[in-house]
């Protein structure tokens, strides 16, 4: 299979990390993580550029391109951490009005947490009973419903197969592992310990290596799901793109020594995140379970 961009898919990811560096910027994603509340401007610009609307038809009002494209968006959002039930507003857009053009939070039920409850102008799922939980991401808080203790529900493909939304959150996880990797390989080439650059030192390169595999691994398994569509990919998909964000968040904060955990660097919210997003869209045990029941 041939994975490399076309033109136009390669301007759309230049420009949508343009309008992302814009509009959500390092001062940007501090203050929304200050702020704790979603940006409703931010949202309706977004909007406007044809975020959430990508995949409509185009005599929809939408832009009218495919899942991989889709995928190619998420991917950048996931770069720079942009907050907010992303995934659910697109994927209703269409549905549900104002979704498309940003003007409306769309937020759902997903493996018994609901993001951004309280922000949402439209739920989709019963929520009836859901509990606020603190959440280790600062810019995704959470319900719980009662009842789910952070447990996935028995599953069986034929009931719940997978859906776009968990292939979405694996691009966003793509994305975060994207950006961890460059932090790590940045701050080795600049950290000098014991007269060099911590770059040249064997561990550091080793680490550094582990998470260029591990992105392209992902990545590569995330546009493939978005070309076939396939319900075992996407699922074989999410466990390599969760792994990627989360082991390579873990590498950074390694690379980074202490430095990490402070306020200063930013590889601690890509750690935070990937972890929740780990458990969104489809958790380990049900992606587990999907691959395992089609071999």
């Amino acid at each position: 299979m041939d994975f490399r961009l076309t033109e136009d898919q390669e301007a759309l990811r230049r420009g949508v990390r343009e309008l992302l560096g814009r509009l959500f910027d390092r001062e940007a994603l501090r203050g929304a993580v200050s702020a704790g509340r979603l940006d409703r401007s931010l949202w309706r610009e977004l909007g406007d550029a044809g975020f959430f609307s990508l995949c409509l038809p185009e005599e929809e009002g939408g832009v009218g391109l495919g899942l991989p494209e889709a995928v190619l968006v998420f991917e950048e959002a996931g770069r720079v951490l942009l907050p907010g039930p992303l995934v659910s507003t697109h994927l209703a857009a269409g549905s549900v009005p104002g979704a498309a053009d940003g003007s409306v939070v769309v937020t759902s039920v997903d493996e018994g947490l609901v993001p951004w409850l309280d922000e949402a102008d439209v739920v989709l799922g019963d929520v009836t009973g859901a509990v606020p939980v603190r959440s280790v991401d600062p810019l995704t808080p959470l319900h719980r419903l009662p009842g789910t203790g952070g447990r996935v529900h028995p599953f069986h493909p034929a009931d719940r197969p997978p859906t776009t939304g968990a292939l979405l959150l694996a691009a966003e996880q793509v994305g975060s592992a994207q950006a961890t990797t460059g932090m790590a390989v940045s701050y080795a080439r600049q950290r000098s310990q014991f007269g060099q650059v911590i770059g040249g030192f064997q561990a550091v390169k080793h680490l550094c290596a582990g998470m260029l595999v591990r992105v392209e691994l992902a990545r590569a398994a995330v546009w493939a799901a978005a070309v076939t569509g396939d319900p075992v990919e996407i699922a074989g998909a999410k466990l390599l793109a969760d792994d990627a964000a989360v082991g390579n968040a873990r590498d950074c904060l390694q690379v980074h020594g202490g430095m990490g955990f402070t306020w200063e660097a930013d590889v601690h919210l890509h750690l935070k995140r990937a972890w929740v997003r780990a458990e969104l869209g489809m958790a380990a045990a049900r992606a587990e379970e999907t691959v395992a029941a089609s071999l």
